[in-house]
């Protein structure tokens, strides 16, 4: 039974791309196609005023810095955060709870940086104000722009990340440029990737 709906709906596919009209069914050999208009073209195309057709659903911020394509925005870092913000625990209060760190972060394994330069929570995050991120020169650096923290070490993937050439897009090719933060895909307390070997479709030799 499956079979013949699936050779019926495999029919109508063939039947209806025969029926289209020429200049979509063969756009690619008849005039009109594709790529003569992009030859005939007498205009550069602007990508950033392609309107994009759908709304991402997620909340962005405007990155703080432009790339060779003008501005851009990064996905929102604080609306993914569970116990944001810091300061309802990290406050003047006393603490009446026995091993509350226990409780709050104990899903926190610190495994950033190697030897002498492994790092401390003091290290990013500000010791007096919890609600942001601190980098070496003491500047403040909200939640959101944590690339601006990561980018102080990462140079080269942060200069790669501005480019394009390092992280993800989340939106369509063309229209606005929304990237993911750092911490979109790396845990900001073990960034690196667990080793991971490429699934082969044939089976071992040993086998």
């Amino acid at each position: 039974m499956k079979k013949i709906i699936l050779s019926s709906s495999l029919f109508s596919l063939v039947l209806g791309l025969m029926l289209m009209p020429g200049q979509y069914a063969w756009a690619g050999s008849r005039a009109g196609s594709v790529s003569e208009r992009i030859l005939a073209a007498d205009h550069q195309l602007d990508s950033m005023q392609v309107e994009s057709a759908h709304q991402l659903p997620v909340k962005t911020v405007e990155a703080q810095m432009k790339y060779q394509g003008g501005t851009f925005k990064v996905l929102a870092r604080k609306d993914e955060i569970g116990r944001y913000r810091c300061s309802v625990c990290h406050n003047d209060k006393p603490v009446r709870v026995k091993n509350g760190a226990l409780f709050t972060h104990s899903d926190v394994v610190i495994n950033h940086g190697q030897g002498e330069n492994e790092l401390a929570c003091v290290d990013c995050h500000d010791k007096k104000d919890r609600d942001v991120l601190i980098d070496k020169q003491g500047r403040k650096i909200d939640y959101d722009h944590s690339y601006q923290l990561c980018g102080q070490c990462h140079f080269r993937q942060k200069r790669d990340w501005v480019g394009g050439a390092h992280g993800k897009r989340e939106s369509y090719w063309a229209g606005e440029r929304v990237v993911k933060n750092c911490t979109s895909c790396h845990n900001p307390h073990s960034p690196a990737f667990k080793t991971k070997m490429p699934e082969t479709y044939s089976l071992p030799l040993d086998e």
